[in-house]
């Protein structure tokens, strides 16, 4: 097919002169030994070339590979619409995926770009004739990292991906979907992926486990993968699968992330992806300020080396300490040793609900910036506030500034490093510390998440979160048979379109009944109907 601008043909010319022809050599030399290297090279030594953008579109992905990133959506409309776009040098590359390249030239002459543009098309196809000659033995090896993540060799895993990058591949989020289309979008997500890419800096990987389509994206502890996340979202709701997506979790724990994709996708419908922890716009990942977090984060785990982090989030999310052993591939007395001494340098009652989910909440945080820089501002500007620094109290009393909301960064870093020698102290009250949101914004964040429940299921609820989502215990303390309170959380789920299974829902929706939570709210005053299995409390 040749190349158009939108619609209008690229006409032969004249026959090249000798400069003409080293000059086309000179094209054709870069562009291949950029194909040589990957797709996405090749696409951004054609924006070079024509000293503009490029962007390589698949109908199903959107833009794959994009030069600069900005590019993306323009090329994305130029595909669709050539006609609209004359300016634009749109080239169908005419292999199984129907991907189409676009350029958008700034001063190369349009019959410079037509060659680029026939060249690079050339250069994808032969590309795309390659993965599919390696397709099988590139799936075999993505069933076999699965495998080995599942079984919890991790380490191994990242030997066999092999490479520089794979010593950065430190997280996983998994996608789980299901329907009747799988086979069809497995060879669509495959086409839009090629074998071992990496898609926004991200490795996936891409697997059919029986009847079931399994993408994993692997990246860094704070790395974006968003691409990938909204690539999974299209394929599901073009193809008509149910998905379900787990948080981000480190590679040892990827057995809780595979259950936690695999309970969000029984509960999606078809169409959707829906995430295992489905607070949205409510998440407080979202709601408290970035650069707010990560100082409060840096501030309560800054006692804490990466072993310990890394067990403390393995207990937290598997909710017993013979989980975590066998997630870290340790004993358990070696788990229960490492919380002893996690519970001596945080000064922290690990048994308290409510401060397990601010340590939960605190690991999941974003990176911070190295706390030296704002120790020293601390000093200096706490004479104007509160002369005695020498406990933890006036640490909590200290972040009051932040109750204006426009006074966000500046107010923000004092209460992190009150003290260079002590940590933040974590405490059940308030659920939500100053630091993070006042009590005015945390007051609207909780009662905006909790709206639909009514007393008695808050009452049921807040019971079962401060038993650790144990619903025995729970039932015990509200007077209630097991089947009735499963009922209610049954309930409390639907109303609120959550997943209760989830630890990461869990411990936001914990911080979220305690700070709404009034006197009354307490399995003492739950409304009684009477009946076999909705009984009051024995006395």
């Amino acid at each position: 097919m040749t190349a158009s601008g939108a619609g209008r043909p690229q006409h032969a010319g004249p026959a090249p002169t000798s400069a003409g022809q080293d000059l086309s050599g000179q094209v054709l030399r870069r562009l291949t030994r950029a194909a040589a290297h990957s797709g996405a090279a090749l696409i951004a030594e054609a924006a070079e070339l024509t000293d503009g953008w490029a962007v390589l579109v698949d109908p199903v992905a959107g833009a794959v590979h994009s030069t600069p990133h900005s590019a993306g959506p323009e090329g994305e409309r130029a595909a669709a619409h050539p006609q609209t776009h004359p300016h634009l040098t749109v080239h169908q590359v005419t292999d199984a995926a129907g991907t189409v390249l676009v350029l958008g030239p700034r001063r190369t002459p349009a019959s410079q770009a037509g060659l680029i543009a026939r060249a690079t098309a050339d250069l994808l196809r032969v590309r795309a004739r390659r993965a599919d000659e390696v397709r099988g033995a590139e799936q075999r090896l993505h069933s076999a990292v699965l495998r080995l993540l599942l079984h919890g060799h991790h380490p191994l895993a990242a030997d066999v991906l092999g490479g520089t990058a794979a010593t950065q591949l430190t997280h996983a989020t998994v996608y789980r979907l299901t329907g009747r289309a799988v086979h069809t979008a497995y060879q669509a997500l495959w086409r839009a992926a090629q074998p071992g890419t990496s898609l926004g800096g991200t490795r996936m990987l891409l697997c059919l486990d029986g009847a079931e389509l399994v993408v994993v994206a692997l990246h860094g502890a704070h790395d974006e993968h968003n691409s990938l996340l909204s690539l999974v979202a299209r394929v599901a709701d073009r193809h008509h699968l149910a998905g379900g997506a787990a948080d981000s979790a480190p590679l040892d724990m990827f057995a809780t992330a595979w259950a936690e994709a695999g309970t969000a996708r029984n509960s999606a419908t078809v169409g959707c992806l829906t995430s295992a922890t489905g607070l949205g716009a409510h998440g407080l990942l979202r709601v408290v300020p970035t650069d707010r977090l990560a100082a409060w984060s840096t501030a309560v785990l800054k006692p804490l080396d990466r072993e310990q982090r890394r067990t403390l989030e393995a207990w937290l999310r598997s909710g017993s300490a013979l989980s975590a052993a066998q997630a870290l591939d340790v004993a358990e007395g070696t788990v229960r040793t490492r919380l002893r001494g996690i519970r001596a340098l945080l000064a922290a009652d690990l048994d308290d609900p409510t401060v397990q989910a601010q340590l939960l909440l605190a690991l999941r945080a974003p990176a911070a910036a190295e706390p030296t820089t704002t120790a020293e501002p601390t000093t200096a500007a706490e004479p104007t506030g509160t002369p005695p620094p020498t406990d933890a109290p006036p640490q909590t009393t200290a972040p009051p500034p932040p109750n204006s909301p426009s006074a966000s960064p500046p107010q923000t870093t004092p209460p992190t490093p009150t003290t260079t020698a002590s940590p933040t102290r974590l405490r059940p009250h308030p659920p939500l510390p100053p630091d993070l949101l006042t009590p005015e914004h945390a007051d609207r964040w909780a009662s905006a998440l909790l709206e639909p429940l009514d007393t008695r299921l808050r009452i049921a609820l807040r019971c079962w979160l401060g038993h650790r989502g144990r619903t025995a215990p729970a039932a015990a303390a509200l007077g209630l048979h097991r089947t009735t309170l499963t009922t209610w959380l049954a309930e409390c789920g639907r109303l609120l379109a959550l997943d209760l299974s989830s630890a990461t829902t869990r411990t936001e929706l914990h911080l979220a009944v305690e700070t709404s939570a009034t006197p009354e709210e307490v399995p003492a005053a739950l409304p009684r109907r009477g009946g076999r299995t909705y009984r009051g409390v024995r006395p």
